[in-house]
């Protein structure tokens, strides 16, 4: 037989089997062009993450040195798992849910797994964009609200961080600061003092009180029923932009990515030219790449690394899959993959010169060392990078060029979330869900339980809750156990050699070896031992002086464990639905060489091929079928 006569031949189904979810449903829709897939996939993986924690990784990490551990683990583990996914997506045309039942239906619940952390996603990190528009309409007030000790919200202890460094005579254990009271809020970014008796003061700088005490509203009681409504009038605004981002399915969608993907890297390359051209970039710009090779030693320095790939690129959440689903059969998915990569950490790099040359600025005038000013995650998005936008000339044009590109980068990854949510439920109900106007409506439904949930994230102690949900619900330690079963359930249960076959039916060729040998061994290996480097060395701590009670502590094991029991059950429910064929991929997925052995090593053969009669034209899935234009 022919390679060509042979890529028209199934895999015949081995025994009874429940039917396709999509069998007899309406059409699937399509991409309407690779440009679409690209700039959705680009703007889900590329995102604040790469302004607010890859910079901040390279500083804390040994500068340039933190490449290698990155590229490592990038390379190993990163780009075959998000290949892995949305090849998975592409040759199934499924979404998170149902690619992983026609696969091997005993592990559904790898997919529903995934499925939940999507959830936890969609409903949390939303609220992000709701402080980001917050800080974006506060903007436009000159002077710029986080910048003076002038508002109502601040707090007798506020003074502004200049005026310490110029007057450092009034900052000495001897002075008089009697008219002063002695308490007030603490927590992280204050400067530290003594009064006139040597007693401890916490002078709180007015970035510090605008982000604690106007945006979070945070008090002593941390209280998650007192909503500030401010903020939740923003995460309304916030919903409503991803419900019309995405309501129409993938037509509007791709058409909404070809702005909100790129926009970005325009208003990044301006802040980028007025960076490095401050006084003090240079300086940060040092502190950001100089290397220091000692550091590749450390543990830590390579469970930061895997940890920010994961994230990073958003795999093991069913969001790859779900958009790879979309592809035509015959996309290179592949060099799709090897391009989005490769823009991704690019992307990450690039933004690192822009904020260290903002806080080597900031720096220089402070008179002050980088390690002072150097942060990560919120406290340099709305704190440190605000108040440096604040000394330079036309403030408020810069902080809303700011904020402005923080919400673009992170409204495209929210609606991507949002989309590929109703893609894996669309997926899973397909005659009822397919039908006209019933996308319109699951997507209305989504929001409104996701807006309705994130309420509790603007009280007083939401941002507790909020990194509670971080930590557990959606952090590194759910992400490495689903990677282990993915992979696990790809390279030995479906078997890699198959599904390398797939690929070069897919896409014409088989992409080098290493990927196998990724899936079968690597992967596992490094989820495994990062695993118990991570469970041994973390712990959740008090969130700007807040240390949450013992319910906190069960709450975050429940948001771990719920999606992980997801895979025990659906083992469960498979083995008594139907024993004879738990592992059995479906009868529908197009295999080209059936009779090739499924898995072989170092050329021995250690699961055969499982090939039957090949089925008629006739009676071939028509989304199966090569396709001879587009993607």
């Amino acid at each position: 037989m022919t390679a060509e006569a042979s890529r028209e031949v199934p895999l015949g189904d081995l025994g009874p089997q429940r039917g396709a979810p999509g069998e007899g449903a309406p059409k699937r829709d399509k991409w309407a062009n690779k440009m679409e897939f690209l700039f959705v996939m680009a703007g889900e993986i590329i995102g604040l993450g790469n302004v607010w924690r890859f910079p901040y990784l390279c500083f804390r990490n040994g500068g340039g040195a933190f490449l290698i551990p990155y590229f490592v683990v990038l390379l190993f583990c990163g780009f075959p798992l998000f290949f892995m996914e949305t090849a998975l997506g592409q040759f199934t045309s499924e979404g998170g849910v149902t690619a992983w039942r026609k696969i091997c239906p005993m592990f559904e619940g790898v997919g529903m797994a995934s499925q939940i952390i999507l959830l936890y996603v969609s409903i949390y990190r939303t609220v992000v964009l709701a402080w980001i528009l917050f800080y974006l309409f506060n903007s436009f007030r000159s002077p710029l609200p986080w910048a003076t000790c002038d508002n109502w919200w601040n707090t007798d202890m506020c003074h502004n961080r200049l005026s310490i460094y110029a007057n450092p005579h009034m900052f000495q254990p001897d002075s008089n600061w009697s008219f002063l009271h002695n308490t007030t809020p603490s927590g992280d970014y204050t400067d530290d003092y003594f009064d006139v008796n040597g007693t401890y003061t916490a002078m709180n700088s007015p970035e510090w009180d605008f982000w604690n005490i106007r945006v979070l509203r945070m008090t002593d009681q941390m209280s998650l029923i007192n909503v500030h409504w401010q903020v939740a009038a923003c995460l309304l605004v916030a919903w409503i932009m991803c419900y019309f981002c995405v309501w129409k399915g993938v037509k509007s969608t791709g058409k909404v990515a070809y702005f909100t993907a790129t926009f970005p890297y325009l208003l990044l390359f301006i802040l980028f030219i007025r960076a490095v051209t401050l006084p003090g970039a240079a300086d940060g710009l040092k502190y950001y790449l100089m290397p220091d090779f000692s550091r590749i030693a450390d543990p830590r320095v390579w469970s930061d690394a895997a940890n920010h790939v994961f994230i990073s690129f958003a795999v093991c959440q069913g969001v790859l899959t779900a958009l790879g689903s979309y592809n035509k059969y015959n996309n290179n998915c592949f060099k799709d993959c090897v391009t989005l990569v490769c823009l991704n950490s690019a992307t990450s790099i690039f933004a690192g010169f822009v904020v260290f040359s903002v806080l080597g600025f900031m720096s220089y005038e402070m008179n002050v060392s980088i390690e002072e000013v150097a942060s990560a995650g919120f406290d340099l998005c709305f704190m440190v990078l605000p108040k440096a936008l604040s000394l330079l000339p036309g403030f408020s044009f810069w902080a809303v060029l700011f904020f402005l590109m923080c919400l673009f980068l992170d409204l495209d990854s929210q609606f991507v979330l949002v989309e590929s949510l109703a893609t894996n439920i669309t997926d899973m109900f397909p005659h009822f869900l397919r039908r006209p106007g019933r996308r319109e409506k699951l997507v209305l439904v989504i929001a409104a339980f996701c807006y309705l949930l994130g309420l509790v994230f603007v009280t007083e102690g939401g941002i507790t809750l909020f990194y509670m949900f971080d930590h557990y619900g959606a952090g590194h330690i759910s992400l490495r156990f689903i990677a282990c079963f993915e992979t696990v359930v790809i390279a030995w249960v479906y078997g890699a050699n198959r599904f390398y076959d797939n690929i070069e039916d897919m896409i014409g060729y088989q992409p080098f070896p290493l990927l196998k040998y990724c899936w079968l061994f690597v992967i596992p290996l490094v989820c495994w031992m990062t695993l118990v480097y991570d469970l041994n060395n973390s712990h959740i701590v008090g969130v700007y002086g807040y240390e949450p009670g013992s319910w906190m502590f069960i709450l975050g094991g429940l948001l771990m464990l719920i999606p992980l029991m997801c895979i025990p059950v659906y083992i469960v429910v498979s083995l008594c639905r139907n024993p004879q064929n738990m592992t059995t991929p479906s009868s529908d997925l197009r295999q080209a060489w059936p009779h090739k052995p499924v898995l072989t090593l170092c050329n021995h053969v250690i699961f055969k091929g499982q090939a039957k009669p090949p089925r008629t034209a006739g009676e071939r899935d028509e989304k199966m079928m090569m396709e001879t234009s587009g993607v």
